[in-house]
């Protein structure tokens, strides 16, 4: 046969240019990473896209702006912009009073976006899409007011997800069930929101920190769960199983319905079943009792439900238009509760008539009741009203006073701090406490604040000064506390100013106020190991001394019932390096408190809590007293360092001091992988000594312009 033009020649190029256009078409998915940053969709356009949906009343963004670039290299020029290599790596906009709509869609142009924190602002609404940020590895949404339910494919297909911290919010509904499929979770933190139903089986390996405390979740913890601590699980009353160690009930099986109880058709021969037609006639005979059953079953299960909320309706009124005496049962309903009004800082002295409820019409009675005029359907009409009662929390104490005698007590101011005002009341019997009132504390509702204030109550070590009483209000609150004569270690250390009176403590009582605070501090966590912050506000002033000089800390564990927008304004853990550097606090955060508080008690000198806008020394971060001692030689420390009034003469408290100081320096460690556990510092602590000495007092008092009188008692901050 004769050879012809070869036909495979046009067939090859064709396939030779077909492969080359799919290689083409190939090129951008498979290279999109290595694409110069000149030719990827503008990192600036996206975020002032989020920024349009935002409410920004304090300027908290005014960095970005149209023109600029959020990031030059490494170094972010926007506010809380993280940048890696001349890309957004993440965002960390918490504490900042945010508040609008969370677009996140118009994050998806940033393929290099790791984490998102919004923690501690007032964004509201539903739970952001997340999901299409596929590459996330972290979110932080906590602290804020999101509300409903979350999708249960809200998390799907996130396969690089590691962290989700929802907590402190008002979700509801079931635990998203995506989250069980998302393959690398390390934490998941859900407490204190309002999640229903049951637990999902989260079989990740690598899950070690979980958090479902203080939510309406029932039904037995998932066998994947139990190695979690207990505490984790607090607040759901109707879980079971371990590791609470609560018996879970049986379910009994359903009973039969009468369509089941129908007897079938059967057929004319022994033996052998219907014929299908027989079947789809037996089916509709069992079906219609059932279904008059159902229907007659809705009706009377309809009106039983009227009658019960009809009945609880009338109790209801009838109990809230009676007045109430107090009694040895806490009141449970929402009322006009006292209210301690604030002083001028010239008066010192207050009488009765400072402490009474809220409006004009409101009288302190010996009932411990008032009059108030209300409105209602037009008319007014004048009724009694229940000012509520105190709360007390300590099993080991009784009623020893009713709110009646609050209201008759004689105030003082004692000092209005960043979370309150506090007040000494000096009652008719002569006994003196303290009451803190505080208006940061409406964002858990009646139920949960009770719930912690019990917990607190049971809390029992000698440096820890105990919680008494409280009284729940809405709009405010007030703690009860014992008062303690001798005013706080700030107080102590730095006097109040030009003229007043300061301490000069010698290193033995030094080193006993650092071992009281590491003790309580660590009990704290042993405690309350549920919180992330067990303390959150460990500062001197916050540090009261008994008679011998015996540390008593106060304002602790707080953090759960404090408005989370003020307490990372306010609360010194939250302003530890890793919030800067990650959005989000940790168990260390108190560790980071306890560190400064050493270097200010040594160098006697106040520690600074804020951390500085310019970078840090490579020494440390976290004020000017760790920044003095980073930059110190350590021989130099006692001459430098230590408080010159510290007066010391043996060579073996030198060391000890030294020893203290680098404990100090290893707890304010900047970073949060570095620095110490809490344990190892308490135990490097204890080791510490202080040589007695006979007959030595354990301070004298210096003045600052040396007039004071040396041996006047020391009064309380």
């Amino acid at each position: 046969m004769a050879a012809g033009p070869p036909p495979s020649l046009p067939r090859l190029t064709f396939l030779l240019l077909l492969a080359a256009g799919c290689l083409l078409l190939l090129l951008p998915t498979n290279n999109a990473a290595r694409l110069p940053l000149s030719l990827a969709p503008d990192a600036a356009d996206a975020l002032l896209k989020l920024k349009s949906g935002i409410n920004d009343g304090g300027g908290a963004l005014s960095s970005w702006s149209p023109g600029t670039s959020p990031c030059s290299g490494g170094d972010s020029k926007w506010a809380g912009v993280m940048c890696e290599k001349g890309a957004v790596h993440g965002l960390q906009l918490e504490g900042m009073s945010l508040s609008g709509k969370l677009d996140l869609a118009a994050l998806k142009s940033l393929p290099g976006l790791r984490t998102l924190s919004f923690m501690d602002n007032e964004f509201a609404g539903p739970m952001p899409e997340v999901k299409e940020l596929s590459g996330l590895r972290a979110i932080f949404l906590s602290g804020n007011k999101f509300s409903g339910t979350i999708p249960a494919n809200a998390f799907a297909g996130m396969g690089w997800l590691k962290k989700v911290v929802l907590s402190e919010n008002n979700f509801s509904g079931p635990i998203p069930a995506s989250l069980a499929d998302v393959p690398r979770l390390l934490e998941l933190q859900l407490n204190d929101n309002k999640f229903q139903g049951k637990i999902p089986d989260l079989k990740q390996e690598e899950l070690k920190e979980v958090n479902l405390a203080n939510n309406e979740l029932e039904g037995e913890i998932p066998a994947s769960l139990k190695s979690i601590k207990p505490d984790m699980f607090a607040g759901n009353k109707k879980l079971c199983g371990a590791p609470l160690g609560a018996k879970c009930e049986a379910t009994p099986p359903p009973s039969p319905s009468p369509a089941l109880k129908a007897p079938l058709p059967t057929s004319d021969k022994a033996g052998t079943s219907p014929s299908p037609p027989a079947q789809d006639a037996a089916k509709q005979e069992a079906q219609k009792p059932a279904e008059g059953f159902t229907s007659y079953g809705i009706l009377a299960a309809f009106l039983g439900t009227l009658a019960i909320a009809g009945v609880a309706f009338v109790a209801l009124r009838k109990r809230r238009d009676s007045t109430k005496n107090f009694g040895p049962v806490a009141s449970t309903t929402r009322s006009s509760g006292p209210k301690i009004e604030p002083h001028p800082p010239d008066k010192a002295e207050a009488s009765a008539a400072h402490v009474a409820a809220p409006g004009a019409a409101a009288k302190a009675t010996a009932g411990g009741g008032g009059e108030e005029r209300s409105s209602r359907a037009g008319g007014s009409t004048a009724r009694k009203v229940d000012q509520g009662r105190l709360t007390f929390v300590r099993d080991d104490r009784g009623r020893f006073f009713e709110l009646q005698d609050l209201l008759k007590a004689t105030a003082e101011v004692l000092g209005t701090a960043n979370l309150g005002v506090c007040y000494r009341a000096t009652l008719t019997s002569g006994h003196s406490v303290v009451v803190k009132r505080f208006k940061e504390m409406n964002r858990v509702g009646r139920e949960d604040f009770e719930e912690h204030m019990r917990r607190l109550g049971r809390l029992n070590h000698p440096n820890l000064l105990p919680l008494v009483a409280y009284y729940y209000r809405k709009e405010e609150k007030l703690l009860i506390h014992d008062f303690v004569p001798n005013r706080s270690l700030a107080n102590l250390l730095h006097g109040e100013g030009r003229g007043l009176k300061k301490a000069v403590v010698h290193w033995s009582v030094r080193l006993k106020i650092v071992k009281g605070v590491a003790r309580a501090l660590s009990y704290l966590y042993d405690e309350l190991c549920m919180l992330t912050v067990p303390h959150g506000h460990l500062k001197s002033s916050n540090i009261l001394l008994d008679a011998s000089y015996e540390p008593l800390l106060t304002d602790y564990a707080l953090v759960p019932v404090m408005n989370q927008s003020h307490a990372a304004q306010l609360m010194v853990a939250f302003k530890s390096p890793e919030r800067k550097q990650f959005g989000r606090s940790s168990k260390k955060s108190d560790v980071w408190c306890l560190g400064l508080l050493i270097l200010e008690i040594l160098a006697g000198r106040p520690a600074t809590y804020d951390l500085p806008k310019a970078p840090a020394p490579a020494t440390g971060a976290g004020g000017d007293l760790v920044t003095v001692v980073g930059s110190t030689p350590e021989g130099e420390w006692l001459n430098t360092v230590v408080d010159p009034d510290l007066r010391v003469g043996e060579d073996e408290d030198r060391e000890e001091m030294v020893k203290l100081i680098r404990i100090g320096m290893a707890c304010c460690e900047a970073n949060v992988d570095s620095r110490w556990e809490l344990k190892t510092a308490v135990d490097r602590i204890e080791e510490l000594k202080a040589k007695e000495r006979a007959n030595e007092d354990q301070s004298f008092y210096s003045s600052v312009d040396g007039e004071e009188d040396l041996n006047n008692d020391v009064g309380i901050n």
